[in-house]
């Protein structure tokens, strides 16, 4: 397991057609369709709750109940303002960075369709170089096209529509994966990965397997808060990105060291369960998979948080796919990492006995 490669033709399809498709914080079902569909020759049937978050689940009769979770959702804007001439402003739907927003083309996403449309900026030409203005969210705008605010309406276009980048899954030097929404789109195919290697490999778990793909992580762990509700589980690792330190303009006595290529990331946190994070840990060592350790100040900012803080407290850990320019539309990230999260996480699980606790005094 540790030296045979992970990712096939049939899910690398997968994880494009995943990727490329948008899936923005509130509109996430059209994704989560893709992800069930391709999961359904390997479990067993499917939980999903009202604003969304789908679960696929092995051997759902068992009462010890493990998740391996990622998020689906991806950050995207909101139509806000409409001014007379028939320009969009525009306000946040998660962590949206406006500064690479200009010049890059958006899909606004409407009753009609989708409407194109381009973020402008002034040309150099016209700026002002003793008093340069960075863009910031006050003076970012979209142009549709439309000459007026009528045009823009007859378009389809209203304020609450909802705004993707339409950019597409690339492969940069041949094991760079690249693309918008690996945050954390990446998490729900590698969740996806474990329970087909799981089904193909003929593994019997001795509980019930709730491979979790929550919404709305982005504006605040939405999601994994009321699919925890749902699920109550014993157990919870989860999935996410973080971001490598070692590109220009990064603190590393800050941010710690991370580099992609380099293995799966380990945090440490107060939201994650120690004995379960030291199996993991020695999961890795005896299954010789490379990994990184990170540490995490009050909390992982993840669904880590969500899953551990609930009913009663739920045994939690965080395993974290490392990053390069998270929040942009050439979101990077190592193929070779990818398949250590993947295996990793099942590998974990296959040490996980019914009924255990992970508790401090057993």
């Amino acid at each position: 397991m540790a030296t045979t490669k992970i990712i096939n033709k049939k899910s690398l399809e997968f994880l494009e057609k995943y990727l490329n498709n948008p899936s923005p914080t509130g509109y996430e079902w059209e994704g989560q369709k893709i992800w069930m569909d391709y999961l359904k020759p390997y479990v067993d049937e499917f939980i999903t709750d009202t604003y969304g978050t789908a679960v696929a689940v092995i051997n759902p009769k068992a009462k010890y109940r493990v998740v391996i979770e990622g998020h689906s959702d991806e950050i995207s804007w909101y139509v806000n303002y409409i001014t007379d001439n028939g320009l969009l402003y525009v306000i946040r739907n998660g962590g949206s960075d406006h500064q690479i927003a200009p010049s890059k083309w958006v899909d606004i996403h409407t009753k009609n369709g989708v409407v194109k449309g381009v973020f402008g900026w002034p040309a150099i030409h016209t700026r002002d170089r003793a008093k340069e203005e960075p863009p910031k969210l006050e003076n970012i705008f979209i142009d549709i096209g439309a000459k007026d605010k009528a045009e823009v309406e007859k378009m389809g276009v209203h304020v609450g529509c909802v705004i993707t980048y339409p950019d597409q899954f690339q492969i940069l030097n041949k094991d760079k994966f690249v693309c918008r929404a690996l945050d954390n789109r990446v998490g729900g195919f590698m969740i996806a990965e474990v329970a087909r290697l799981l089904h193909e490999n003929k593994k019997k778990l001795p509980f019930g397997l709730y491979v979790t793909n929550s919404v709305q992580e982005e504006i605040g762990l939405r999601g994994a808060e009321m699919i925890t509700q749902t699920i109550k589980p014993n157990v919870a690792i989860v999935t996410d990105v973080c971001h490598d330190t070692t590109t220009p303009m990064i603190d590393k006595k800050k941010e710690g060291e991370i580099l992609i290529g380099s293995g799966p990331v380990v945090s440490y946190a107060p939201a994650v369960q120690n004995k379960l994070r030291e199996r993991i840990i020695e999961t890795a060592e005896g299954k010789k998979i490379p990994f990184q350790r990170l540490a995490a100040s009050r909390y992982t900012g993840t669904d880590t948080d969500a899953f551990a803080y609930s009913n009663g407290g739920v045994a939690s850990a965080l395993i974290s796919l490392p990053l390069r320019y998270m929040h942009t539309t050439v979101e990077t990230v190592h193929k070779d990492d990818v398949e250590n999260v993947i295996r990793l996480i099942y590998e974990t699980l296959l040490t996980i006995k019914e009924g255990e606790t992970f508790s401090y005094f057993d």
